[in-house]
Parts: C-alpha cells; structure tokens; sequence
C-alpha cells in the first residue's frame, strides 16, 4: 500500500494544506452547550475520564460572542503559525445538542469572517439526526467529530458513555449520506481493554474508511469520577512507550488517507493526575515518528480492502 504523504503517516496539516492550497488553523469556539450525560437527561454523571470542562481547551470565554470569538481567535494568533484561512470548531461538550434554531445561528456566526472556510463540530452520536446533519452539510467543509472512544460495548458501559457503538455506525452512515467527513476520538488504554481489543477498534475504523482519527491516552483528572475510581483501587495506565507503540500499530491497519488529526495532547495539565508523560505532548510525537522510524513502517503498511 502507498504512502499519502512523504510523512509517515497523513497529518491533519497536510491534508488541509492539499484541500484548501495553504495553511490553515482551527480556531476553538465556545457556544455554552451542553451535554445529556451530565443534565440528567442520560445521566448527570458523565464520562468517566471527562471533568467539568467537557473537553474544552478554555482557550476561549464564553462571555464572548461567538463573532467576537472568531474575530479574537484570528487576531490573536501568532504569526509564525502563517494561517491564511481558518476551520471554526466546536469543542466543548455536545455542539449539536441545542434546537435546530440556535443551532444555525451558533454555525451562521461561525462563518462571520471570510477566512473561515469549514466548520468541524465536536459532538455525540446520540446527539444528531437527519434534521440536524441535512443543516450541517449546507456549511462549507463540515466535519463533525464523535467521541467515539471504543467500538467495545461493555467498554462503553463501564465508562458510562450513555450509547453504544451500534449508535455510532448509526451516526456515521448518516453523516455519509449527506456528505459530511467523519472524524473518530479513540483513547487507548481505557480499563479492562485488551491490546488485541484496542486492534479490534483499529480494525473496524478501518473497515468504515474513516476520514479522520483523533488519539487521545486514558489519564485521570481531578474532578473526573475516573479519579475515585483511581485512588481507591489504582489500576494500570499506559506508559509513553505502550501508547506510541500502539499507535504506530493503529496507523499501520489505518487507510492511508484517513487524516491523523491528533497524535498527542496535554490536556488541562493544571488538572492531570496521571500518567504525567502526558505534559510533554511534543516529546510523545517525536517518540511516535522515532518508532515508526525504527520499523521502517507508516500509515497503512497493513491496511486491507
């Protein structure tokens, strides 16, 4: 199988770059929504591993509208990132979970700026449906990304996802009819989850041709009820060189032009519990192109039709 890229494996940079001819950066956005795992309506616990923050990178506040965040996002960017054109994303909780209403006005800010060229919308699968994807898809270049974590249901139980993964096919297909690209957050390392059950999740995006993946590590947050579970009977939690190996072996069974949005990430350090290797995002990419390296392997060595 070819390469996509000279790259090892096909960065979420590069794809952009080919798609719109010069760089583009994705500005983070903040439209105050909520979650049904945490009002009540499935559960008012949420996910384990998630704080109170659902997930946000609070690079933003929420007293600002979202064209005053746009508008702030852009001007505040630092030169040497050379973006010329911009994706609007929803990060925080579920950004489709909201009446069709607010929801249009939410996306038609969004694109208040010309250089915003697509929006990428962070949700749930149980959080769409036709009315809601038909909408999305009259955007520029939507994307929306599902917390997918695991294709495993008694993984999703134990983690109190509140949907099982038949839910997201379900979403996924519907995504595809109306056009829209796709992309999956995996974590490796969640509890009980067998290296050959991570494979399996590997295994079944690939089969989906998934457009994009995001790869997220299982750590544990304070204010996460993860933590509890942590403190009270400490379990296993991957090392840096278990993660990286892993990954290299997703990317290995992965499509060669399914777009690796994320490799690695801190999180809210300020929060982090364990395990700490996380704080040094930049140190765990570098590891995963070195073991890549060392195998002489890349994004889709052993893909299948």
């Amino acid at each position: 199988m070819k390469q996509k890229t000279k790259d090892r494996y096909y960065k979420f940079g590069s794809y952009l770059e080919e798609k719109f001819g010069t760089k583009v950066y994705k500005i983070t956005l903040d439209a105050e929504f909520s979650c049904p795992n945490r009002d009540g309506t499935i559960s008012n616990k949420g996910c384990i591993f998630c704080d109170e923050s659902g997930s946000f990178s609070c690079a933003h506040s929420s007293k600002l509208t979202i064209k005053e965040q746009v508008q702030t996002a852009i001007n505040n960017l630092p030169k040497r990132f050379h973006a010329k054109k911009f994706i609007a994303y929803f990060q925080a909780y579920s950004n489709t979970y909201a009446p069709i209403q607010k929801l249009k006005q939410v996306y038609d800010d969004a694109f208040s700026d010309d250089r915003v060229v697509g929006i990428s919308i962070g949700t749930r699968p149980d959080c769409i449906d036709e009315e809601k994807v038909k909408l999305i898809s009259a955007y520029k270049n939507p994307i929306i990304e599902f917390g997918l974590q695991t294709i495993h249901d008694k993984t999703l139980k134990l983690i109190n996802r509140g949907h099982n993964y038949q839910c997201f096919l379900d979403a996924y297909n519907l995504c595809k009819k109306y056009g829209i690209e796709v992309c999956a957050h995996v974590i490796l390392g969640l509890p009980n989850e067998t290296y050959e059950d991570m494979i399996e999740t590997a295994r079944e995006l690939a089969r989906l041709k998934i457009d994009g993946v995001k790869f997220h590590v299982l750590t544990v947050l304070k204010n996460a009820p993860l933590y509890k579970m942590y403190i009270e009977k400490p379990f296993k939690l991957l090392s840096e060189d278990e993660y990286c190996n892993i990954l290299c072996d997703f990317l290995e069974i992965f499509p060669p032009d399914t777009s690796i949005q994320r490799t690695a990430g801190t999180g809210l350090v300020s929060e982090l519990v364990a395990p700490l290797w996380v704080k040094n995002k930049f140190e765990t990419q570098n590891k995963i192109e070195r073991f890549l390296s060392e195998r002489n392997t890349y994004q889709g060595a052993k893909y299948q039709e």
